[in-house]
């Protein structure tokens, strides 16, 4: 699951997508989010996936390499989607299970709600696999300039907001040396229940944090 994780990760390329400003990307990405949030409707979403799939196709990235990083995000998906539906009480009753009620607006708003959490990890991956960290440091700075007169250090937080992305493929990279050392000790991280793989995932924590110290 760990290696599934896109966020923060680069892939090379000469692409359409790799070639633009990354100014213009991180505004881009700023303004999908601000539209994925204000769309309603079927046909909002419908036309949203439509541009990001586009984007995708241009990018050269590989569908399947951004839709891995959905993959650690299944069990929350899920969750949206059975929550609503079960708490939301408007609309007309489509089935009943004893005390358990699902009504049409209620599973509509839970679809909806879990095709917006699909496309903003998505969309917003696209920025990191297109973007080399030097390149996406320079776009903020540069964003954040004229800023600069009010105070704000635009250079301390580009290196800030840069850094700690880049540091996600390489904290879940020593987390995956870690579970493989302790896997050959004869740790068991893959059978059982969820919450006996969870609290298997535990003694990860102490090694994990130590070396990101270092």
């Amino acid at each position: 699951m760990l290696t599934n994780i896109t966020i923060g990760q680069y892939i090379p390329g000469n692409s359409l997508i790799h070639r633009i400003d990354p100014r213009a990307k991180i505004l881009m990405t700023v303004f999908f989010v601000v539209i994925l949030f204000v769309a309603r409707g079927f046909f909002s979403y419908l036309a949203i996936a439509t541009f990001t799939l586009a984007i995708i196709l241009l990018a050269k990235t590989g569908l399947k390499v951004v839709l891995r990083g959905l993959k650690p995000l299944i069990i929350i998906i899920g969750l949206t989607v059975v929550l609503h539906s079960l708490f939301n009480t408007t609309g007309d009753l489509l089935f009943a299970l004893g005390p358990l009620k699902v009504y049409s607006e209620g599973l509509r708003f839970g679809l909806l709600m879990a095709a917006r959490l699909i496309l903003l990890i998505t969309f917003t991956s696209l920025l990191t696999l297109t973007t080399s960290p030097i390149s996406l440091t320079d776009g903020i700075e540069r964003l954040l300039s004229p800023f600069k007169r009010i105070g704000l250090p635009a250079h301390e937080l580009a290196m800030m907001m840069t850094i700690a992305l880049r540091f996600i493929p390489t904290l879940l990279e020593e987390a995956q040396k870690i579970m493989k050392a302790q896997q050959s000790r004869g740790a068991d991280f893959e059978t059982g229940s969820l919450v006996k793989r969870a609290k298997a995932l535990l003694p990860l924590l102490v090694p994990l944090f130590i070396s990101a110290f270092r």
